[in-house]
């Protein structure tokens, strides 16, 4: 591929991709796009910007017409950019409306106009909504929850959209909890980390016992490249993890990591207006692209924790 175009590659989930893909295709020129909101650093790709082939772009995909001129010449998109956190789905609708579902369109359209020839959408298993016994599978039907999720859900209905009607090269990607380093501590496991760290109490949503399987960021790319090799066109593929925590044990072991007492520095709070009890999701589909998730927690919790000690000072509150 000559040029690959990364929509919000200096988040969490982004900055670590636009570094694999970097990696990975070493004649591609990578242009990463980012507004860089409160949750994306332009130097979390410190590493690879000097390169030549790296291109950074501060810009929004609700920029239509920059955006339009941005994907002349793709071959690839990986459209990663979102607006993710649930909590702040509830009190920021628009913006979750505006980037996860216009943004969408925007990136199709501009990939329709340039003849894109691989467009890979990053959506979540939270569209699927909660499940108590078995794993959702990628013909599951929507049950989304919450703003965010709502959001995510209706940039696949546009997607499926552009598929029927202008046949657009898209495959959606479903994912279980991402983690790794520079995630923002407004998610479970760096909140736990960042407030641990300055030896505050955390508090824990409801009775904590909702249960999640986390996926590690690694393990994420390299199921995205299986993708991008492997994946057929208009299909969707979830990239799954069989290692499922309870909220509270996740707080638990990260308490443990900083030699903290769980019970003194944990606390509980009113629950969402609606949480999940369990997400779970099939990811057979994937095991036959021969691919399969390498690391619990349990392998890389310490390492995390360690870079949020290193960088306690990149965020200035929870």
């Amino acid at each position: 591929m000559n040029k690959i175009l990364i929509t919000g590659g200096c988040g969490f989930i982004g900055s670590h991709l636009s570094e694999f893909i970097f990696k990975k295709y070493k004649k591609s020129q990578i242009l990463i796009l980012d507004k860089i909101t409160y949750a994306a650093k332009k130097k979390y790709i410190s590493n690879i910007l000097s390169h030549k082939r790296v291109k950074f772009i501060k810009d929004d995909i609700l920029n239509f017409k920059n955006l339009n001129n941005y994907t002349k010449n793709v071959d690839l998109i990986l459209h990663v950019a979102a607006e993710s956190h649930v909590d702040n789905s509830y009190n920021l609708k628009d913006n979750f409306i505006m980037t996860n579902v216009l943004g969408t369109k925007n990136v199709l359209e501009a990939a329709k106009q340039n003849n894109v020839k691989k467009i890979i959408h990053v959506s979540t298993d939270e569209v699927y909504g909660e499940i108590y016994n078995a794993s959702f599978k990628e013909n599951s039907p929507f049950n989304p929850s919450n703003p965010y999720s709502s959001s995510k859900a209706a940039a696949e209905m546009i997607i499926n959209g552009y598929i029927h009607s202008y046949n657009i090269p898209v495959i959606i990607v479903r994912a279980n909890n991402i983690f790794g380093t520079r995630q923002h501590p407004e998610k479970l496991i760096p909140g736990c980390c960042w407030t641990f760290i300055k030896r505050k109490k955390f508090p824990i949503h409801g009775n904590g016992n909702q249960k999640r399987s986390f996926l590690f960021i690694d393990d994420f790319c390299s199921g995205i490249e299986k993708i991008i090799k492997l994946g057929k066109i208009h299909q969707i593929y979830n990239i799954g993890s069989p290692f499922e925590y309870r909220n509270k044990d996740v707080v638990k072991l990260i308490s443990e990591i900083n030699n903290l007492d769980f019970k003194k520095y944990s606390y509980h709070v009113k629950d969402r207006p609606f949480n999940d009890f369990r997400y779970s999701i099939n990811y057979s589909k994937l095991k036959k692209l021969k691919w399969k998730p390498k690391f619990r927690l349990e392998d890389k919790i310490i390492e995390i924790n360690d870079w949020y000690k290193k960088n306690i000072n990149i965020y200035k509150k929870r």
